[in-house]
């Protein structure tokens, strides 16, 4: 595979595509001497700048508009790289010998989506809380049982099998389940603590709250028809015992 090949051809750099400026910096001073040629080149093959002793830098058509030279320090400073800029880049003099300055293994990643954690089941004391943690378009998920010191895997599919390079793992911190996609060059997280995982929907509360602004007027009204009623009723008995009186 092209990421072992390129790791084991020289120091890797994992940078994220679309990054707006990337400098490849050489360790050392170079010297030239005449006749001598530096380069920057890519996978040995393609150079992206050439300078010769005494003259110009050169940079390569395909890199005209994306790359800058500096003949100072004889850094490379790439644009707006992208996966296809990924491979081996080496600074070297050629002369009597060539005299290697710098071997980079750039590596171009895009960035890890984000992610979700969602409770799937809770023990009984709510001592135990088996999580899932998923990315954004659920193609990844794991699944994870954490008590109040630790966090295990229990299945799920990995990322990594899916995307080389990223992982997704859950994990406490501070008191909270941590769910965390990432990759070398992003990281993306949700979290939520661990005492209010097993908590029971507030709903449960609301629903008993909402039953008040109901009940009242109900019995507010009970008590004004009662009071009207027996009004009414006086009223009438006491103009019933006026009524004999007077015949």
């Amino acid at each position: 595979m092209i990421f072992i090949s390129l790791l084991s051809a020289g120091t890797p750099v994992f940078v994220q595509t679309g990054k707006k400026v990337l400098r490849l910096d050489v360790k050392e001073p170079v010297v030239l001497k005449e006749a001598d040629l530096f380069t920057w080149n890519v996978n040995g093959r393609a150079n992206v700048v050439r300078l010769v002793h005494g003259g110009k830098p050169i940079i390569s058509k395909n890199y005209k508009s994306r790359a800058e030279f500096s003949a100072q320090n004889h850094s490379l400073l790439l644009k707006n790289v992208q996966k296809g800029d990924s491979g081996v880049y080496r600074a070297l003099v050629s002369g009597d010998k060539d005299i290697p300055f710098i071997t980079l293994a750039l590596l171009l990643a895009d960035p890890v989506s984000g992610v979700k954690l969602t409770v799937k089941l809770c023990s009984s004391d709510s001592t135990k809380v088996t999580v899932i943690c998923s990315t954004e378009d659920s193609l990844i998920n794991s699944t994870f049982t954490c008590d109040t010191q630790t966090c295990s895997h229990e299945g799920g599919e990995r990322a990594e099998i899916i995307t080389p390079g990223a992982s997704l793992d859950v994990y406490l911190e501070n008191g909270s389940v941590i769910c965390n996609h990432s990759n070398q060059v992003s990281s993306k997280t949700d979290s939520q603590k661990i005492e209010d995982l097993c908590v029971k929907p507030v709903a449960s509360k609301g629903s008993q709250n909402n039953v008040t602004p109901i009940v009242v007027p109900i019995v507010v009204s009970l008590v004004v028809l009662a009071v009207t009623g027996g009004f009414i009723y006086h009223r009438r008995r006491k103009q019933s015992k006026l009524s004999l009186h007077l015949n």
